[in-house]
C-alpha cells in the first residue's frame, strides 16, 4: 500500500476525534499529496462531486494475533460484538475508511491541496486511496443500523465559561462545543470527579462530566506541563 497523501487536522492525538465522520462538519482538514502523486491531473473532475470516501491507515500498534471479537466503546466496553460487525481501529488490516466533505480544491507550488469537512482523522494521517462519494450508488437511508443506532443521538449539554471558549478564533468555537457534545470519554468511564484532556488546536481542553453536563475546567496551551 502507498501513501498517496496526509492529512492535516487540528487533533494532534486521537482522544476527543468523533467516532465517525461527516458527524461534526465544523472540523477541518486538509489533504496534501505526496510528491509522487502533485500531478494536478489525478484530481481534474473531482470538483464536480460534493463528497469523497477516504481510505487510511489507523495509528494502532500491529497485533500478533487476529481476534474475532472487540468491545465496541458506545456499547459500554463490556459486550463484546464480532470485528467485522464494527469499526473497531483493531481489525486484521489498519484500514479506516472516512465520508468527507469536499470544500474546495486549491492549486499551489506544491500540487493540489483539498479542503475537507467532517473529519474523524488525526493530523498528520496516512491516506491510502481518495475515491468520489456517488448518492446513486452509496446513498441506502432504508438500511438497518443494528446495535449502533442506540448510541447515535447521545448528547451531552455543555457548560464552558466565554473567557475560556473566547481563547479559541471563533471559526473553531463551533467546532470545539460540538466535540464536546459529542462526549470524548469511553463509554465505561463515568467517574464525575475525574478530569479528562481534549487536545486541539493547540490547546488542551480539560473537562469532568457529570450526569449528562460536561463541565469545562481549563483551557491550557499543548506547550504547558
Amino acid at each position: 500500500m502507498k501513501t498517496i497523501a496526509r492529512i492535516k487536522t487540528d487533533f494532534p492525538e486521537k482522544f476527543g476525534i468523533p467516532r465517525q465522520s461527516s458527524r461534526i462538519y465544523d472540523l477541518k482538514g486538509e489533504i496534501v499529496f505526496s510528491p509522487e502523486y502533485r500531478n494536478p491531473d489525478a484530481v481534474k473532475g473531482l470538483d464536480g462531486f460534493d463528497y469523497l470516501w477516504l481510505l487510511w491507515k489507523f495509528d494502532v500498534p500491529e497485533k500478533a494475533n487476529f481476534t474475532a471479537t472487540v468491545r465496541p466503546p458506545r456499547l459500554g466496553g463490556n459486550i463484546r460484538m464480532g470485528v467485522f460487525a464494527t469499526r473497531s481501529p483493531f481489525r486484521p488490516n489498519p484500514i479506516g475508511l472516512s465520508c468527507v466533505r469536499l470544500d474546495s480544491v486549491e492549486y499551489t507550488p506544491d500540487g493540489p491541496v483539498l479542503k475537507v469537512s467532517g473529519v474523524d482523522m488525526k493530523d498528520g494521517t496516512e491516506i491510502y486511496d481518495i475515491k468520489p462519494y456517488l448518492p446513486s450508488y452509496d446513498s441506502h437511508p432504508e438500511a438497518r443500523e443494528g446495535f449502533a443506532k442506540e448510541s447515535l443521538n447521545h448528547r451531552l449539554e455543555v457548560d464552558i465559561p466565554d473567557s475560556l471558549l473566547s481563547r479559541f478564533p471563533e471559526e473553531k468555537r463551533t467546532g470545539i462545543l460540538a466535540i464536546l457534545a459529542d462526549d470524548p470519554r469511553p463509554s465505561y468511564q463515568d467517574d464525575p470527579e475525574r478530569i479528562y484532556g481534549v487536545s486541539y488546536s493547540g490547546f488542551n481542553i480539560r473537562f469532568k462530566v457529570k450526569s449528562e453536563t460536561l463541565t469545562v475546567t481549563d483551557v491550557l496551551p499543548i506547550s504547558q506541563p
